[in-house]
């Protein structure tokens, strides 16, 4: 590779950096010929566009000199107040000083890891994990131990000897896990606490997709477990789990809004970090989304994202069960956006990824969710975005280039 003269002015940090796969891959979306499995994206179809419209109008009406102002790092307060009263629906007894409003949950994993890791700390993570928070952690040094799950989420077992390493903190997404789809039981979720207290190692709870549950009883978050048995958080949430959600994926991705629910102190933190970052996150996205959320509506429109992902995801079942060749297995998520698929050992599905996209579809290979390597045979595939009926044609072409590849 040609060197530059910026070569030796990069700093150090930067050899860690890598760009994300499925971005790339995204690329391949805007090719109206594939049929893309790849990306974790919602789909356009319950966008709230007339609510969108409607809000936008009377925010601009009523509050445009304060929202295209610059604004409070820790959110806008109407916002705030509402997530607070959501999130204490579902068992979280917290407070304002709790919320921190983020430019997308993606920016809320950068600012932890500014926060809390220094090069060489080890960092608990599921096997396999989500991407986007090793791509934000490695430019800070961490260092992964991943731990093994099976069909209930992480093992505690497993977990407990990990933890006996010292790490900085353990990194669950356990309702809907991305890339898996994966939801931790709820006895596990209360062993994970237990062994959180006992080892001094916090935990956070990635949550993007915790109300999209088509089937099944409702998990209560590790959060809401942590607080019920705590006697010294009445009112204001001091525990040992920080919790991560977004708009993304129950309102839109474009808005790159998400909250985290903290402790004060983390809080004050991520504010400190957030401010040498981009001062505020969008006053006026920030006021746009409580205007679309306020009055129950956020409730209803969940409602009917999970009838449309719950068609897809059926459709996606049914046609893998049809299309694909013996020794393929898949998961069956309970809701969320994603199943995890594993093909026969001599099957490498970066490779596959070529045929696949011969055949005009895609999707993403395992190995970028595995922290320290290995699930060459496996694949995410994504059900949200694509219509029944490309869902279909895609899965047809995607077995007739795995029985090409065997």
């Amino acid at each position: 590779m040609h060197k530059t003269l910026w070569d030796h002015r990069y700093a150090q940090r930067t050899q860690r950096m890598s760009g994300s796969t499925i971005r790339e891959l995204l690329k391949l979306t805007e090719q109206p010929d594939i049929i893309s499995f790849g990306g974790g994206l919602p789909s356009p179809d319950v966008f709230p566009l007339e609510r969108v419209k409607q809000a936008s109008e009377l925010v601009l009406k009523t509050q445009a000199a304060y929202v295209l102002q610059y604004g409070t790092t820790e959110g806008y307060v109407p916002l705030r107040k509402m997530l607070a009263e959501f999130a204490c629906r579902f068992g979280v007894d917290i407070t304002i000083d709790n919320v921190l409003i983020t430019s997308g949950s993606q920016q809320a994993l950068d600012l932890l890891g500014k926060i809390l890791i220094n090069p060489g700390d080890r960092i608990l993570v599921e096997d396999p994990t989500y991407l986007g928070a090793l791509q934000a952690w490695n430019a800070y040094g961490a260092e992964y131990v991943p731990v093994p799950s099976d069909e209930e989420g992480i093992d505690p077992g497993a977990l407990e000897a990990a933890m006996r390493c010292g790490a900085k903190f353990l990194y669950l997404i356990p309702t809907f896990q991305n890339p898996t789809g994966k939801t931790l039981s709820e006895e596990r979720r209360k062993k994970i606490i237990q062994l959180s207290d006992h080892y001094g190692i916090p935990i956070i709870e990635d949550d993007p997709y915790g109300q999209l549950r088509f089937e099944g009883e409702t998990v209560s978050p590790i959060m809401a477990l942590d607080g019920a048995a705590r006697d010294d958080c009445a009112g204001c949430y001091n525990g040992n789990v920080i919790y991560l959600s977004t708009f993304s994926k129950i309102m839109a991705p474009g808005l790159r809004l998400a909250w985290v629910i903290a402790p004060p102190e983390i809080i004050r933190k991520m504010v400190m970090a957030k401010q040498g970052i981009d001062l505020n996150t969008s006053t006026f996205n920030q006021a746009l989304a409580y205007e679309v959320g306020r009055d129950g509506f956020i409730d209803q429109h969940i409602q009917l994202i999970r009838k449309v992902y719950k068609e897809r995801r059926d459709v996606m079942l049914e046609a893998l069960t049809e299309f694909m060749p013996q020794g393929v297995s898949w998961t069956h998520p309970q809701g969320g956006l994603f199943l995890w698929a594993t093909c026969p050992e001599k099957i490498n599905t970066e490779s596959l990824l070529k045929v696949a996209v011969a055949r005009k579809v895609a999707f993403v290979p395992g190995t970028s969710f595995f922290a320290t390597g290995g699930g060459y045979n496996t694949m995410r595939l994504n059900f949200s975005f694509c219509v029944p009926e490309k869902i279909i044609t895609g899965i047809s072409r995607l077995g007739e280039a795995i029985k090409e590849s065997l």
